[in-house]
């Protein structure tokens, strides 16, 4: 048997082993690529951990880093209330208010399970107050949070663009990101109209009570998530964001969420502006503000998401043994052998699509894109539309209960609906997605350009 043939059934056990038992995926990863990389294709131990992209280490650290004390200083507290008094009691907006402060929180460098952690309590605890369709409400938190997850200098934006760099792939960030952001928001659209919109459209929040009041109402149940990804807690979120909230408004922190907002924007622009690495800027950012009250930011270093550090770590590891084992061009090779360059393109999407709906999306990312390399070299494919259909049917399916962002919802439904109901509602929907995504972004971005 070939070295592609044994990295690639080694991957398919890594997902199948991460997916079924609660081990993270990146730990798997790690094992995966020092027995297949030393016995199957005589690498020496240093050669394996050469693979590891130091940068987007880094960077992951860096942005999870300044995001934690986003969190501790009430800065995320306070764009989540700017934005719901922003509506002005129209409660057809409030799930809009939460799609697009899951999308700011995930462009800005937020984990998306971390995003829907925060926002999801709040969001359906508005929808049991003001009468929304839970379904709705869950399901604009997750969009929202993919849509937002592919900026410049997000998590998913940092390795779909890092990836593409080692690849030797032209890289077009906005295309990426704005590609996320109109695939999830016309999803979006077709929700809201599907589960009510037009009836929320005539009612105003005064007929239920004060629009503030509604966050505190919220879900039910515990946690849940993918075994093998990082689960942050959800149980308490809402009650434990407005204590923060409370607590901040105390102690007038104003100061610091300003600093941190500047801090964000400046980010933002020395990285993009001036091309200079995110993870040294975002990490330089978080320190100065450390420093600036290190007492009340001592424990937001254990707050970076270090599951994520490992996970994306250990796979990408992996996946620099897969392209030693030539395992992209081989199976790049095959899907554009089907007939047409095209068909293989679809086929990958949903490849992509059925995996991540059962596993994570992060650790996905680094392996399927590489795959697509051949297609794009011999088949005409544009590199910055393939990629972010690939990205896209991967992320648009974690609105499965199966992923961490599904489960969230799940765990946080609103007492108004009975977790069977919520359970088939979700699973339903995801169903929906996971047939109907892939296929569609495909249509969408792939097949113009053919």
């Amino acid at each position: 048997m070939g070295p592609e043939w044994v990295s690639i059934i080694a991957l398919v056990a890594l997902f199948v082993i991460g997916t079924l038992l609660p081990i993270n995926m990146g730990a798997l990863a790690y094992v995966a690529a020092w027995l297949v990389g030393v016995y199957s294709l005589q690498l020496s131990e240093k050669e394996i951990l050469g693979g590891i992209s130091g940068d987007l280490v880094l960077t992951l650290i860096g942005v999870t880093y300044l995001f934690a004390i986003a969190k501790n200083n009430g800065t995320v507290d306070l764009i989540v209330r700017s934005a719901v008094k922003a509506v002005r009691g129209r409660v057809a907006l409030i799930p809009w208010v939460m799609f697009f402060v899951t999308a700011l929180l995930t462009a800005i460098g937020a984990a998306s399970p971390a995003a829907c952690a925060i926002i999801g309590p709040i969001a359906l605890g508005f929808a049991a107050r003001y009468k929304i369709h839970p379904l709705l409400m869950g399901m604009f938190v997750v969009h929202g949070a993919q849509g937002g997850g592919f900026s410049p200098i997000s998590i998913y934006g940092t390795i779909t663009n890092s990836v593409m760099k080692e690849n030797n792939l032209p890289s077009s960030e906005m295309t990426v990101f704005l590609a996320s952001l109109g695939v999830n928001l016309a999803m979006a659209v077709i929700l809201f109209f599907v589960l009510g919109g037009r009836r929320l459209m005539s009612q105003r929040a005064d007929e239920f009570g004060d629009i503030e009041g509604g966050a505190g109402t919220g879900g039910a149940g515990g946690t849940g998530g993918t075994a093998g990804a990082p689960h942050p807690g959800a149980g308490g979120v809402a009650t434990a964001t407005l204590t923060r909230t409370r607590t901040s408004e105390t102690l007038g922190v104003k100061r610091d969420q300003v600093l941190t907002l500047v801090a964000f924007a400046a980010v933002a622009v020395v990285a993009l502006a001036f091309d200079k690495n995110i993870g040294f800027v975002s990490i330089t950012a978080a320190v100065i503000l450390a420093m600036l009250a290190p007492n009340q930011h001592k424990d937001a270093i254990k707050q970076i998401a270090w599951p994520t550090v490992l996970l994306v770590a250990g796979v990408s590891t992996y996946a620099a043994v897969l392209t030693e084992a030539k395992a992209p061009e081989f199976v790049g090779n095959w899907a554009a052998g089907l007939g047409a360059v095209v068909i293989g393109a679809l086929v990958l999407c949903y490849v992509g699509g059925v995996v991540s709906a059962f596993a994570s999306s992060t650790a996905l990312l680094p392996v399927i894109i590489p795959i697509a390399v051949p297609l794009i070299a011999n088949g005409g494919i544009g590199a910055a539309t393939f990629v972010a259909a690939l990205a896209i049917a991967s992320t648009i399916v974690d609105v499965s209960p199966f992923s961490t962002n599904g489960a969230l919802m799940l765990a946080n439904r609103p007492d108004t609906i009975s977790e069977p109901v919520y359970y088939k509602q979700i699973l339903t929907y995801s169903v929906i997605v996971v047939l109907a995504g892939p296929l569609l972004v495909w249509a969408a971005l792939i097949l113009p350009g053919w």
